[in-house]
């Protein structure tokens, strides 16, 4: 595997494991970071690792990810802000498209592209003190990485642009009323409870996650009659698998089903 200077990842048991491994600077992302994560997405997503579900983290015990790297970002011009922007984007996007389910565990500040980075994750778990917020307005920009996208299909306009006019940081209650976290757990119970989360799901036929990932996830931008044709092709689609054989053989045999994603 290749050896990164900025990011963590680790394999057990079929999950996977990222985390942005700069405490110093509060795990922000650099160029040098985004390029690596995105190295890293393309590898998953091309089979280079046996598993079937992806945890992002950040390290140290202060932030999730505190943001871009403003210090990086300061003195660009107009046209490398721009494709600044394209790059968080283009990372960001390759992990909404991974097949397999990912879950951002969001241990601190999750602030900027911090929050953009969660926002890209199919699920959002969050310790008790973590706090978010997309503050760029106060910085006399916009979010660059999709915040002022994908925000409001997560929690609606109007409750996006709430938060999005002030830059104001948001508490994790807060977030967890606006539908922004699935879930809050106290610090020391976050990455136990995301594992345990990710065991269950990894359980299942892992065909049948991915099509659910993706029936839901492309289906939400169709009508609902195109979405409800596409949720049935895939549907008869699995029934092209031997898991499915397997699963419903065991249910009918009132026994565990062994899937070999087949």
């Amino acid at each position: 595997m290749t050896e990164y200077k900025n990011i963590l990842f680790d394999v057990k048991n079929q999950i996977g494991t990222l985390t942005i491994n700069r405490p110093k600077a509060l795990n922000a992302l650099n160029s040098e970071t985004l390029n690596e994560i995105y190295d890293l997405v393309k590898a998953i997503e091309g089979g280079q690792f046996e598993i079937h579900f992806l945890i992002i983290t950040g390290a140290g015990d202060k932030a999730f990810v505190a943001g871009a790297d403003i210090k990086e970002m300061a003195n660009l011009n107009p046209l490398e802000a721009r494709d600044f922007s394209r790059l968080g984007s283009q990372v960001f996007k390759a992990i909404q498209n991974l097949s397999l389910p990912t879950l951002a565990a969001i241990n601190g500040y999750a602030l900027g592209g911090g929050l953009e980075l969660s926002m890209a994750c199919d699920l959002r778990f969050a310790c008790e003190n973590a706090v978010v917020g997309l503050p760029e307005v106060g910085l006399g920009v916009i979010p660059g990485f999709g915040g002022t996208q994908r925000l409001p299909r997560i929690i609606g306009l109007a409750k996006a642009n709430e938060f999005l006019f002030t830059g104001g940081n948001l508490k994790a209650d807060v977030a967890l009323e606006a539908g922004l976290f699935n879930r809050l757990y106290p610090v020391e119970q976050l990455l136990p409870e995301a594992y345990a989360y990710a065991e269950k799901v990894i359980k299942k036929a892992p065909i049948a996650v991915r099509y659910a990932k993706l029936a839901a996830s492309k289906g939400i931008d169709m009508s609902l009659d195109k979405g409800l044709d596409y949720e049935s092709e895939l549907f008869g689609l699995l029934f092209a698998t031997e898991d499915q054989s397997e699963g419903m053989g065991a249910f009918v045999e009132k026994r565990e089903a062994e899937f070999k994603n087949q």
